[in-house]
């Protein structure tokens, strides 16, 4: 792979009455560019990740871009969109066009404003990255869907409560050293396997502190070419990407398989001519708890249906084998869809260069995996990162 990531910007993750789309994607591309030294007129090309899907009447927002610098008058922008990947899909995008050629700089930014939707309405938005004519009638939207993956995960292997309530209360913990995070508290596994009026059953077999949060919140970073790089101040290498889209309709396949996540982790691996055991860490995408107790089999740190004893015996810890969501994952830091994918990569290249925020580094980083995925395993994006040696 040719592409590097040479500066980041991020802002916490969170509700913010006082921002918009437009305000959110002007701090963080301006942020950025000067993250990385670059000017804006050297920009070549804007890709930018916003799902939308209703929160926002402002769509048609690639050129909101240019809201931050007027020197970005003229470039090429594109928005891109693929349900919670949609960060990650505009990450990618960015990387083919330094790959091909057709730009030396890139600037990618995810965006999403959740919050300002009532809540019926925000299940409705997040029920459009299902299947509608299987789907659409779910109750509790999107978190229903999950909750029917729950459910059969659990009549297929046992009751997996405590090994659900160990994946939250292990990202809750992690994300107290995340300034980001717009959940900082560590809850512990206790209030996480109960049922309380804090915690109620949200879906099924899930609870509240199963499903990730309704946020706002941006993130961008600045690509480049490896040999530009090295030029730089600072650089992480894109090591490899892969990108696997599987059926939407959950009934043309095995839904608690996550085949899409393990074709795309495969091809990810192979292409770097890496295993999985190579990694220092993973951030995996947690929009509910049972889909990162999935991705630890799709991913093959277990064998089906053995995903509870990756939590139970600590590899996924920060301290453990392979820490998965260091930064607290989507559980604790928030989950503004556009947004998502993008964060992922700028956690992951902090990490990567020793930037993480004090408690939240792993030590002597060298190799990272990042997986976010759009509806139920439909979009699967896996990309490895590594620093500029």
């Amino acid at each position: 792979m040719t592409a590097s990531i040479v500066g980041w910007a991020h802002t916490p993750f969170g509700k913010f009455d006082t921002e918009t789309v437009e305000s959110l994607v002007v701090r963080v591309a301006t942020d950025a560019l000067a993250d990385a030294g670059i000017s804006a007129g050297d920009v070549d090309e804007i890709v930018l990740g916003h799902f939308n899907a209703g929160f926002s009447p402002q769509d048609f927002t690639a050129a909101l871009v240019l809201q931050a610098d007027p020197a970005l008058r003229f470039k090429p922008a594109t928005r891109v969109e693929n349900a919670c990947a949609t960060g990650s899909a505009a990450v990618h995008q960015g990387v083919r066009a330094i790959a091909s050629g057709a730009a030396k700089i890139v600037l990618v930014v995810g965006v999403e404003q959740m919050t300002r939707t009532p809540g019926p309405e925000i299940g409705r938005n997040l029920l459009r990255a299902s299947y509608l004519p299987e789907d659409g009638d779910t109750p509790g939207g999107f978190a229903g869907v999950f909750g029917k993956i729950a459910q059969a995960y659990f009549q297929k292997y046992g009751d997996q409560s405590d090994a659900l309530a160990m994946i939250a209360a292990k990202n809750h913990k992690n994300g107290v050293a995340n300034p980001y995070a717009q959940m900082r508290k560590d809850f512990g596994y206790e209030f996480c396997r109960s049922e309380s009026e804090k915690n109620p059953f949200v879906a099924g077999p899930l609870k509240r502190t199963d499903c990730s949060l309704v946020s706002d919140g941006a993130a961008a970073l600045v690509l480049t070419d490896s040999e530009t790089a090295k030029t730089m101040g600072k650089a992480v290498n894109i090591r490899a990407t892969a990108h696997a889209q599987d059926f939407l309709p959950m009934s043309k396949r095995d839904i608690l398989q996550f085949e899409g996540c393990t074709v795309a982790w495969q091809r990810a691996l192979q292409s770097a001519g890496v295993e999985l055991s190579d990694l220092s860490f993973v951030e995996t995408h947690d929009c509910f708890t049972v889909a990162e107790l999935i991705e630890y089999e799709a991913m093959g740190l277990t064998p089906r249906g053995q995903g509870a004893r990756a939590i139970k015996e600590g590899w996924t810890q920060k301290d453990g084998k392979l820490p998965i969501n260091p930064s607290g994952g989507l559980k604790a830091k928030g989950h503004p869809i556009g947004a998502t994918g993008v964060s992922m990569h700028v956690m992951s290249a902090m990490q990567l260069v020793g930037q993480a925020p004090e408690g939240m580094q792993i030590k002597n980083a060298k190799l990272g995996g990042i997986f976010n995925m759009g509806g139920a395993a439909v979009a699967n994006y896996v990309t490895l990162l590594e620093p500029a040696k």
